[in-house]
């Protein structure tokens, strides 16, 4: 163990370049063209497929896997592109042991389903490399749409929208496009720079502006972008984190994991990105999983989960949750943070522990953590004008939202998942009712 492994405190450096390069390098290996195309033949092809009901974008599988099983990669692509315009990145992120893969006849049957995730990386990367984009841009109306946030939602919506004729103008509170997928998911999903590559091969299809460094409430205005074009969608996401409302959370070393990701991922050189010696997560998400399995990759001797309830309660799907275990982290369940404890930095946590009623029981345990990261779940930054529903924007249909003219999108809208495959639906069928309202006459 290095000195700087046994010293306290938040520090870089704890591991050499070689070791986080190979701790950050790619989850899933992907697979090879013989590899793929023993695992299409796995697939039955079936009929009324579960695994298509399943999938949120309803991917037609069973037919993209017979075409790779035919050799015919490209056209295996332009079926997943089709519903999916971010099918590259939804193969490496989706919990695909949650949705397609859990119900899949052989899963079912046999306890190992065909492997649809990486089958769906193997043909939209090849697609990509090859530098190709499978839809061409229909003749301009001369409609104009704003689209707010350039993630998953919005990136959707704005190729469905161009792709139909229509000028999109794109806005970005980040310096860069992509959402969530370039700030809120772990590093080694997404290596190489993928999510910047996918939005630049998503922008070929032409008619998309995009324009950084602006936000609803900071340069920009629902009121002006809706006097401004025809049609506005907003794919904002969820910008606030919960507090814990303990005092000492203000005690450095005490931030939210999705800023703590978001540096990670945007890190030049992860040497010189800090992390703790004793790291606690508190929440129980693929964000809280996130954080705690990249902390131990980046270094950290001890690195625990602290979520409220029990395991099978977790939102992390169980893959996820087995992917922390093995990497060495602590799951904890039933507890809850009651005190931090410190003098001019985090020292200590103390938890409570808890009954199925979040009762304390009177059970308590402290945990040395100098590093502190809450993933307790984020809420909708104020939008004026729209009425909301539990916290986000409230919608109907395909996204309409309270307001004429205004439609809405993935996690900052009520309804479904917070998933990016959700994402991506909702932005594509927010997309198509605008287009139906813009070409007829309704807008």
């Amino acid at each position: 163990m290095t000195e700087a492994m046994r010293q306290d405190g938040i520090r870089a450096g704890r591991l050499a370049a070689e070791d986080l390069a190979r701790n950050f390098g790619d989850l899933h290996a992907p697979l090879g063209a013989h590899e793929a195309l023993v695992a299409a033949d796995r697939c039955y092809f079936c009929h009324d497929a579960p695994c298509v009901t399943a999938c949120p974008t309803d991917i037609d599988i069973p037919l993209f896997i017979r075409q790779i099983a035919t050799g015919m990669e490209d056209a295996a692509a332009k079926t997943i592109f089709d519903q999916n315009i971010l099918g590259g990145m939804c193969a490496r992120v989706c919990p695909t042991e949650t949705l397609c893969e859990e119900v899949c006849v052989r899963e079912v049957a046999e306890g190992k389903p065909v492997e649809i995730g990486r089958l769906q990386r193997f043909a939209t990367d090849a697609m990509m490399a090859a530098g190709e984009h499978p839809f061409v841009r229909t003749a301009d109306t001369g409609k104009r749409v704003a689209v707010v946030g350039a993630g998953p939602a919005g990136l959707a919506c704005a190729h469905r929208l161009a792709m139909h004729g229509h000028t999109v103008t794109m806005y970005d509170a980040r310096p860069k496009p992509g959402g969530l997928n370039e700030y809120g998911i772990a590093a080694y999903k997404t290596p190489n720079d993928y999510a910047q590559a996918e939005v630049d091969w998503l922008l070929k299809i032409g008619g998309i502006a995009v324009e950084t460094g602006k936000a609803l409430g900071d340069g920009l205005s629902l009121q002006d972008l809706r006097d401004g074009f025809d049609a506005v969608f907003l794919g904002v996401g969820l910008g606030g984190v919960g507090a814990l409302g303990l005092e000492g959370e203000a005690l450095t070393g005490t931030e939210n994991a999705v800023d703590f990701i978001a540096a990670l991922r945007q890190a030049p050189d992860l040497t010189a990105l800090p992390v703790g010696r004793h790291v606690v997560v508190i929440g129980g998400g693929m964000t809280a999983v996130d954080a705690a399995v990249q902390s131990k990759l980046l270094g950290a001797e001890t690195v625990t989960i602290a979520y409220r309830r029990g395991q099978d309660r977790m939102p992390a799907s169980r893959w996820e949750q087995d992917l922390a275990a093995t990497h060495g982290v602590r799951l904890m369940f039933g507890v809850i943070p009651q005190a931090l404890h410190g003098d001019d930095r985090l020292r200590e946590i103390e938890l409570a522990y808890v009954g199925a009623d979040m009762t304390p029981t009177g059970e308590t345990q402290r945990l040395s953590a100098d590093q502190l990261f809450r993933a307790i779940g984020q809420k909708l930054e104020t939008v004026d004008g729209l009425a909301l529903d539990g916290g986000k924007i409230a919608v109907t249909g395909a996204g309409r939202t309270s307001v004429d003219g205004v439609w809405a999108g993935g996690d900052c809208a009520s309804g479904g998942e917070d998933l990016t495959v959700t994402a991506v639906a909702e932005g594509r069928d927010a997309a198509m009712d605008i287009h139906a309202a813009l070409t007829q006459g309704r807008l």
